[in-house]
């Protein structure tokens, strides 16, 4: 269970248990949820593919759970993390409904805790696992706090083609801009990410 302090396959419809864990193949999700109280190179290395990397697979499947706790709880179905040196730090699901606060993303959440409470070398050594791309206002306060390193579940343009509605400049471009260091990687999970999503809004 990660502290509360920073100090410290298939596509079909997943099954959600009532008090918000993502069962999927007959287990069950870490049920001890925290909502923020925690590629492929191309020119350089802002944007690759961390899908051969376990951890970061499992890291980002623990994303995929909280977006679907944050579904039961009121919300649309986004999660992230903060892990350093391998451990989660804090973890937070999104709130946009249920606080009534349009920005209540839970990338831009977990930057400001970053931010606050961590040093520059350790926000410089963490990396940020979010079920879907964050945004650009996501993506912007994570290169303002200096996280290190993003890794996402599925593309901000993928979910756009599901839902609607998602502004599509991708987080690494974003980075790009900015002339920033932080290092973006995705799509990991893809299809158990994009699962939330359809089950959310709706299959194509």
């Amino acid at each position: 269970m990660p502290n509360d302090a920073l100090g410290g396959g298939s596509r079909g419809p997943p099954t959600v248990a009532a008090d918000g864990r993502l069962l999927t193949d007959g287990g069950t999700g870490n049920p001890d949820g925290n909502d923020g109280t925690d590629s492929t190179d191309d020119t350089d290395d802002s944007d690759r593919s961390a899908g051969d990397d376990a951890d970061d697979r499992a890291h980002v499947e623990r994303a995929i759970e909280l977006s679907a706790a944050a579904v039961a709880e009121g919300n649309t179905p986004f999660g992230a993390l903060l892990v350093v040196d391998g451990a989660v730090r804090v973890e937070a699901k999104n709130e946009t409904v249920t606080s009534d606060d349009v920005t209540a993303h839970p990338e831009l959440t977990l930057a400001r805790r970053a931010a606050r409470e961590l040093d520059p070398d350790e926000r410089a050594a963490c990396t940020m696992y979010a079920s879907t791309e964050p945004c650009p206002m996501c993506a912007t306060a994570n290169h303002y706090a200096g996280i290190g390193r993003v890794v996402f579940g599925v593309a901000g343009e993928t979910l756009d083609e599901l839902a609607g509605d998602v502004v599509t400049i991708p987080c690494a471009e974003v980075i790009r801009r900015a002339d920033g260091t932080t290092v973006v990687e995705g799509p990991v999970a893809e299809d158990a990410a994009m699962a939330v999503h359809e089950s959310f809004y709706g299959s194509p």
